[in-house]
């Protein structure tokens, strides 16, 4: 159907509506009606397979029509699911409505569509009647009492349906959406800054439950100590909600949870009635009370429950449980598990972020797209052309599991393969109990927990993150299950519908294996753990992938060798290649793939490693991060042929600690590296993060090598592809790792501490055009300027054969220099002898991508992309503008952001900022905090005392205060004025 027909359809609705209009509005006209009469045939008109006539499984149908209905007035299910090519994720959902209902008005359907949108992660979502069509940002937190305007994007009424198609049909059709337009306009700046906040929202959610119910336990049972106080806290809640997910999803009856808090004064006794009945269904291990022997015995006020239950439950209750991705509780965990309780000494509770947590600067969870990826390129590619039976053998881990963002990615990729292959082979239309497909085209439970149980496991040193990662995988295997599913495996299979998965997710230090020479004080504080004892089935002697195929001859061999039929030469053929014995290859470990985001924790938090590092580990370096560990750790728990893949920080490539890494990583078959560079791909965080993968073998020729510019994509995977190139893997440098042609100015230009010193013992004259380089990740808020990489300037019009050394460094890239020279000579970098001297002299220089401004102040002649030179204001006075609130307020309203909510520094608008002149005694008092925020940054690098550094803190946040209260002086702003900024 073309656009003019979808338009000339539309058009018919809309004069059958008008001349019914009255009828319409009468009250026997329902919903049903409505939907059948209106916004079926609108829907279809724009493409979209309303009753699913191509005839797909109900797991791949486009369109999903919800009828999860309730009884006494609570919500139900949306009306309609939008996606595409099967996918799980929603695009959007329509809330259907009866035309008597005016929805200009209503704000109960508001917040009943978007609290859906938000907690299923769609972006925007369509309420109507046909009458009104109305578009809601569902990225905005909703709240009950907000009117119906609230975060409304567009109302169209059915008269305008004609003058606004362009719009509707460029947004919303079935083509829009193929053609990458809806996504354009989700993503564009004029709605959504700020999107995709629900995990921060459940994490306050469940910071507040934690800490009621933590204080209450402390108060009431004078004997927990810490560990069994966390411990009680987390299995309650992960409890309470695992509950709530199964009653929105129509697997637990509604509402048990609030039947069993309203008998006064035996709430958590009755709670506890309902965990162990779920005990006896699930057998999951969360209500495993012959395990737990903490919580049975507290305890807790009626009170607590109430208030908790209260909050989980609509109205109160802002999410939507029943089409909340699993992925999204993860996200929520990950901030959850930074956090420990602690019992002061007036025997109460409160929360604290961990020390390496705090070190670190928070928590930053895996972005779904960079897991997906990772997991496509290893579990996918190990299992590509497999049969379920062959992928039974597969064992898939994450060795530093968090909240079990990777598990859950790996355990979504295998369930969707597995379906894809049952369906494909036509198992849809067998029948029998055995048959792995419900008559929907979904996975059965039993073959769920079969994949669960044999490919997937996991290990974290945190006790509280190995039972979240249970927990996501749980409710993960409870997708798509209802009451009826569960009580046919309770009652035909007579089996519990979970499995326990204590035998798969297990806790432990990763890197430690117990050790002779560690003492009982060294085991408690390191947490050793042996993979082998305990994965004994994961690395018992199995077949390889080549074994494996000498096996299935040895099998076809004796089913045919008596067969009269056979030949002769295909008897020879088949005995010649089985003589030889099934073996293990040398010290290969158990798992086929290695997968995960291992902890970024820097050196000084490792003291108490460092002496066993250093004996077991070829990589180890005195000022090494955790993670290059975890990439070594990987080869070692890998089969020959296996895939490791992970996502780290890039700086192993440069870094002098990276060293022993990278000539490490030299004998190994590294399939690929994606460095992401300065991009925020961490929300909230810096970590200029880079994916690599390899395998368990000897190492190729060459490698690929993706340098992505822009996280404004469709799939990663369609601009990792685009922007491969072959990097030769032998003649990479061990001082460092150029895999780029073009980086920051161009990496041709920029050296390290030991390349610069190798090129002036060479020649000394070097020294002159050799300058100190800042890239955007260098540069700190009020700090002075610190690098370890430096520029080579080669201005026009000079003569390389002056600078030897240079000359014969820079000859290595001549070919790729010359491809992009242009007019000067292919030596040249693009800088003028003027250019030159305004970076000797005193400046401010700020990164080109940040989440605020964080300007710093430079008199020591470095160099970097961005930079306001002296233009006759005191820098020190300007650089307090430009880091002030005010200055990010103004830049945040000019200027677009980018994925994350960063912010895009162009010079040409922070070069115009508007600069008062202000009298010499503000001036001198705005330097004077300046002057006290770029000491204080430095003393807080070298102080090691608690105490000081906690002083230092407060006295950089004042510092900062008093900055942005004399700034808003400067411009003579007003009481309101100034609260509008601090909102922001």
């Amino acid at each position: 159907m073309t656009k003019e027909e979808a338009k000339n359809i539309i058009q018919k609705l809309v004069e059958r509506f008008r001349e019914h209009r009255e009828e319409y509005h009468l009250p026997d006209y329902n919903e049903t009606k409505t939907r059948r009469d209106f916004i079926d045939p609108f829907f279809k008109a724009l493409g979209w397979d309303i009753d699913n006539e191509q005839g797909f499984a109900e797991a791949y149908r486009e369109v999903i029509h919800e009828d999860k209905t309730r009884v006494h007035g609570k919500l139900k299910a949306p009306d309609y699911g939008f996606r595409m090519n099967g996918s799980d994720k929603r695009l959007f959902f329509v809330e259907a409505k009866k035309p008597s209902v005016p929805l200009k008005v209503n704000k109960e359907s508001a917040y009943q569509i978007r609290r859906y949108g938000r907690s299923a992660y769609t972006p925007v979502s369509i309420l109507t009647n046909f009458e009104e069509f109305i578009v809601y940002d569902c990225t905005k937190r909703p709240n009950y009492n907000d009117s119906a305007s609230n975060a409304r994007l567009k109302l169209i009424n059915f008269e305008q349906y004609a003058s606004e198609f362009d719009f509707i049909y460029d947004t919303f059709s079935r083509e829009a959406v193929a053609k990458g337009r809806f996504d354009k306009f989700v993503q564009s700046d004029t709605h959504k800054k700020g999107t995709q906040t629900l995990d921060k929202d459940f994490v306050a959610s469940l910071d507040e439950w934690r800490i009621y119910l933590a204080k209450s336990i402390v108060s009431s049972n004078k004997k927990i100590n810490e560990e069994e106080l966390n411990y009680a806290v987390q299995q309650t809640i992960d409890r309470l909600i695992f509950l709530r997910f199964c009653e929105d999803r129509a697997v637990e009856q509604y509402g048990q949870l609030q039947k069993a808090v309203q008998i006064k004064g035996n709430a958590y006794n009755h709670l506890i009635d309902l965990f162990k009945q779920a005990d006896d269904k699930y057998n999951s291990g969360l209500f495993d009370f012959k395990k737990d022997t903490i919580t049975p015995g507290l305890k807790i006020p009626d009170k607590v429950f109430e208030y908790i239950i209260s909050e989980l439950y609509y109205p109160k209750c802002e999410y939507e449980f029943s089409v909340m991705p699993v992925e999204i509780l993860g996200n929520a965990y990950e901030q959850f598990l930074g956090k420990v309780i602690r019992i002061t000494p007036g025997h109460s509770a409160r929360i604290e972020q961990k020390p390496e947590v705090r070190k670190a600067g928070g928590v930053f969870y895996t972005p779904q797209y960079i897991v997906e990826y990772i997991v496509k390129n290893t579990v996918g590619k190990l299992i590509e052309g497999k049969t379920p039976k062959e992928i039974e053998k597969i064992k898939i881990v994450d060795p530093a599991c968090g909240s079990g963002s990777f598990l859950l990615g790996a355990f979504h990729y295998l369930l969707n393969y597995h379906a894809n292959w049952y369906i494909q082979k036509g198992y849809l239309d067998k029948k029998g109990n055995n048959n792995p497909l419900s008559p929907s085209g979904v996975l059965t439970t039993i073959e769920k927990k079969k994949i669960l149980l044999n490919n997937i496991f996991g290990v974290d040193i945190d006790a509280n993150a190995v039972e979240v990662t249970k927990l996501s995988l749980l409710l993960k295997c409870m997708d798509g299950e209802t009451a009826a599913s569960v009580k046919q495996q309770l009652s035909v299979f007579h089996e519990r519908v979970l499995p326990d998965l204590d035998n798969n997710i297990k806790c432990g230090n990763s890197l430690v294996d117990f050790d002779d020479e560690l003492n009982f004080g060294e085991e408690k504080k390191l947490k050793p753990f042996n993979w082998k004892q305990a994965f004994p089935d994961v690395f018992k002697k199995r077949p390889s992938a080549i074994d494996a195929t000498k096996q299935e001859l040895k099998e076809h061999y004796n089913k045919v060798k008596d067969q009269a039929t056979a030949s002769n030469d295909l008897l020879d053929k088949l005995s010649g290649k089985v003589e030889e014995p099934i073996v293990e290859y040398g010290d290969a470990g158990g798992f086929d793939v290695v997968i995960g985001n291992p902890p970024y924790v820097r050196q000084e938090l490792l003291a108490d490693y460092k002496e066993y590092f250093e004996k077991h580990y070829r990589v180890f370096h005195g000022a090494g991060d955790l993670y290059t560990y975890f990439i070594e750790k990987g080869k070692s728990l890998l089969r020959e042929d296996g895939y490791f893949g992970v996502i780290v920080a890039n700086k192993w490539m440069r870094a002098n600690y990276g060293e022993p890494l990278r000539k490490w990583l030299k004998q190994i078959d590294i399939t690929e590296i994606t460095d992401f560079g300065d991009l925020p791909v961490f929300q909230g965080a810096i970590a200029y993060p880079c994916i690599l993968i390899y395998r368990n073998s000897f190492p190729s020729k060459h490698f690929k090598v993706a340098n992505i510019k822009t996280l404004q994509f469709s799939t990663l995977e369609k601009i990792v592809n685009e922007s491969q190139t072959l990097v030769h893997q032998d003649g990479l440098d061990d001082t460092g790792w150029n895999l780029s042609s073009e980086n920051e100015q161009n990496l041709a230009f920029v050296i390290d501490y030991e390349t610069r010193k190798k090129l002036i013992q060479e020649d000394k004259k070097c020294v002159e055009i050799i300058k100190p380089f800042l890239a955007g990740r260098d540069i700190k808020r009020y700090q002075l300027p610190q690098s370890d990489k430096f520029l080579i300037i080669t201005i026009r019009g000079m003569n390389i054969a002056n600078y030897p050394s240079i000359k014969n460094h820079l000859h290595r890239f001549k070919k790729k220099l010359e491809a992009r020279a242009g007019k000067q000579a292919w030596y040249e970098l693009q800088a003028s002898p003027d250019n030159l001297i305004k970076f000797e002299s005193p400046k401010i220089m700020y990164p080109d991508i940040a989440l605020r401004a964080q300007a710093i102040y430079d008199k020591k002649g470095f160099f970097s992309v961005n930079t306001v030179y002296n233009i006759g204001i005191d820098d020190k006075y300007l650089l307090a503008i430009i880091n002030s609130n005010l200055f990010q307020y103004y830049f945040s309203s000019i200027t677009n952001s980018i994925q994350g909510g960063y912010l895009r520094f162009f010079s040409q608008y922070v070069e115009t900022v508007p600069v008062p002149i202000v009298s010499e005694k503000t001036k001198t008092e705005i330097i004077k905090y300046v002057d006290a925020l770029l000491a204080s940054n430095e003393e807080l690098k070298v102080s090691k005392l608690q105490s000081n550094v906690e002083q230092l803190k407060q006295h950089i946040a004042h510092s900062e205060e008093k900055i942005n209260q004399l700034v808003y002086e400067l411009y003579n702003l007003t009481k309101e004025e100034i609260k509008i900024i601090e909102e922001k």
